[in-house]
């Protein structure tokens, strides 16, 4: 395993079997949690998802969730390296104690301060979601329905109220923000500290590990503390470069913090605003995005080059048609051969219209970007699109048949 990139090495069958076990065979769509948790395969995972929210100008909402995984897993880890010190919560940092008995936290399990707490609810897992296990455990309401990030309301409201520059003009391709080996939030473009730096783009398609946090030693409050910062200045801070849009209930006004000590907010600061997004990508981004993938193979680039050069073979079919029937042509057999801008036509015709390819499904290929492809590996988005691609087919068949005879049997007028 390169440990720079946690890419596995050539010949490590071993990792790539660990590696493949972590997908899930499923006989269903998948969930956001799985598509976050990096268990599924193209073109339903998290490099396509990603992708798909850069068509619509939306990615910020996902970076958020992300980043914010990224803080919740970093004090994962600082937890994790007092209990391997043999210190607590309470010698340690003793506020945040306070804090968590009183407010309640969902860090508690891992903390032994929640009554039955025990090992197993202390379990570290970087691919968990983060959600609360009790609606109980939120301690700002969140609406049933929110405003989803992505919804044209939203981006009109966030295109109103931001100040700032355009958050899309200095940052990360798709593949350096959710990449193998994905960099701490410090060494992205958009932070504090620093000019950007756009590195090429090396990670292989949606990456097969789960975000890693690099470190050659336990992690520090003071570490935490600037990660929080920086996902607020980033995203929360009023006219912020990439400023997501929440609801007033959810909205920090100010970082709670001083120069000299941490505030015990800190590892809960970003976690309701974290399931705020979480509901709003899977009620609004994420259907559509199933619906987009698994039911379909082509970008709206894809159908519209589909769309343009259907129309110009049926054009091409129309031409060839009646010029033969106004020339008189025979043997009137040789109408037949319309048979072929016809059959063209109508299947870049019908794929612009279901966003699907016959031929690509055949080929178990799909559109990420336009006319860039990616092997469909998912089993069951191979079968949908499989029948969709022969019932479109079919469809095809007919209506080229009906327009070939029409064609044919027309008696010849020479003009």
């Amino acid at each position: 395993m390169d440990e720079k990139s946690g890419v596995p090495a050539q010949g490590s069958s071993n990792s790539e079997r660990r590696m493949s076990s972590r997908y899930l065979k499923l006989e269903r769509l998948p969930t956001l949690q799985e598509v976050l948790d990096r268990r599924t395969r193209a073109p339903l995972d998290l490099f396509c998802f990603y992708i798909f929210l850069q068509r619509e100008s939306a990615e910020d909402a996902l970076d958020f969730w992300l980043d914010v995984q990224q803080h919740e897993n970093m004090c994962k880890a600082y937890f994790k390296d007092l209990r391997r010190s043999g210190r607590s919560v309470q010698d340690d940092w003793p506020e945040f104690a306070t804090y968590a008995r009183t407010n309640g936290s969902h860090f508690s399990p891992m903390l032994s301060l929640a009554p039955g707490a025990s090992d197993d609810d202390a379990h570290f897992s970087s691919t968990s979601s983060g959600l609360p296990r009790k609606s109980s455990e939120l301690m700002v309401p969140v609406s049933p329905r929110p405003l989803s990030p992505t919804s044209p309301a939203m981006r009109e409201r966030r295109d109103t109220e931001s100040h700032g520059p355009d958050p899309r003009s200095s940052q990360l391709s798709a593949a350096e923000e959710i990449g193998i080996g994905r960099p701490p939030i410090k060494d992205r473009p958009g932070h504090t500290g620093g000019a950007p730096s756009r590195q090429p783009s090396r990670w292989a398609r949606g990456s097969r590990i789960p975000t890693v946090i690099q470190r050659e030693r336990a992690i520090e409050k003071a570490a935490l503390v600037e990660s929080a910062e920086r996902i607020y200045l980033r995203y929360l801070l009023p006219g912020a470069e990439r400023e997501i849009y929440l609801p007033p209930s959810l909205r920090l006004n100010n970082f709670p913090i001083s120069s000299k000590e941490a505030s015990p907010l800190i590892p809960d600061l970003f976690h309701n605003q974290k399931v705020y997004i979480f509901r709003a990508l899977e009620q609004d981004a994420f259907p559509r995005f199933l619906r987009a993938k698994a039911f379909g193979n082509l970008t709206p680039l894809g159908c519209f080059a589909r769309l343009v050069a259907g129309l110009f073979f049926l054009w091409g079919g129309f031409v060839i048609g009646f010029s033969l029937i106004f020339l008189d042509h025979e043997p009137r057999l040789d109408r037949l051969w319309i048979i072929l801008p016809f059959f063209l036509a109508t299947n870049l015709l019908f794929s612009a219209f279901y966003s699907l390819s016959p031929l690509l499904a055949l080929l178990q290929q799909s559109e990420t970007t336009p006319f860039r492809l990616i092997t469909v590996r998912e089993s069951y988005v191979r079968k949908l699109l499989f029948m969709r691609a022969l019932w479109i087919e079919a469809v095809c068949i007919v209506v080229t048949a009906v327009l070939t005879v029409i064609f044919a049997v027309v008696p010849g007028h020479r003009l």
